[in-house]
């Protein structure tokens, strides 16, 4: 079985820095691993289109580089069944969205976790890539590998939030990520990601995760920004994800362009939808 960046890290003690993608062209993530400065990817399955085969792909490119370890974030529902077939896929940790409830995040570690007395998870054994299809099916090495994945839950509704000390108390939950777009629009803030209440949350989630000894996770649009969460003793960042650093690059680089040029954009900047959610 193939060893687990992520999760050596944690269990290290060590910071960690990863990146997302949207893009199923597996050469995106080729890209990343050639940078050799990002300890694992994620794909962002909750909003790009996929199939099972590409997740199968995203597995063999990730497997390119030993450095590196594969996420995916999934949404709330089939959560069992894509988390099952992400990490058979090679995509060793997973990112769950939008739990409500402490039953929801036990759903979601049970997912990962593998059908044995001793780690009480529901993932049973399976032929796919992660145990070379034949080779080490139902092997010691293949339940310790499950439990070695790092599930990691989005913290972004009011009853998350409300709840967060009894799901942080859920066996296996090993990291967590405010997310304040949700969060905002469950209270009826939508689109208020620097409402007063919104950071406060963000604050709480961020201190009561140290303090029980879950690993908060920081989720960045760039490498700005970052220094109030070093302060509170945040060590795992995200930063980027593939289309939006497209879209500032377009944006920029255009309008870099046609000003030199001498030409107006083609749409008035001021017109444009900029960007709501991110920081």
């Amino acid at each position: 079985m193939r060893r687990n960046r992520l999760r050596e890290l944690l269990r290290d003690g060590q910071p960690s820095v990863g990146t997302r993608i949207m893009s199923p062209w597996p050469s995106v993530i080729e890209i990343v691993g050639h940078s050799g400065m990002f300890d694992y990817i994620e794909f962002v399955a909750e909003y790009a289109p996929y199939d099972l085969h590409l997740l199968d792909n995203i597995g063999r490119t990730i497997e390119l580089f030993p450095h590196m370890t594969g996420m995916i974030k999934i949404e709330q529902d089939p959560r069992t069944h894509i988390a099952i077939r992400a990490l058979g896929a090679g995509i060793q940790n997973v990112l769950f969205a939008d739990p409500r409830t402490v039953e929801d995040v036990q759903e979601s570690v049970a997912a990962v976790r593998p059908e044995r007395p001793s780690s009480g998870g529901r993932h049973g054994v399976g032929m796919r890539r992660d145990v070379g299809i034949v080779l080490e099916a139902g092997a010691e090495a293949f339940a310790d590998a499950l439990d070695d994945a790092v599930v990691a839950i989005m913290i972004e509704k009011a009853s998350a939030v409300e709840n967060l000390e009894a799901i942080l108390s859920v066996p296996g939950v090993d990291m967590v990520q405010f997310g304040p777009a949700d969060y905002a629009m469950s209270l009826g803030l939508t689109g208020q990601l620097k409402h007063e209440k919104v950071l406060e949350a963000e604050k709480y989630v961020i201190e009561t995760s140290l303090r029980m000894g879950v690993a908060p996770r920081v989720e960045l649009n760039a490498a700005t920004g970052f220094e109030q969460y070093l302060e509170m003793g945040v060590k795992h960042f995200n930063i980027g994800v593939d289309i939006r650093t497209l879209y500032n690059w377009f944006c920029e680089a255009g309008a870099t362009m046609r000003n030199a040029l001498g030409v107006e954009p083609l749409a008035d900047p001021a017109e444009r939808v900029k960007p709501v959610y991110g920081r």
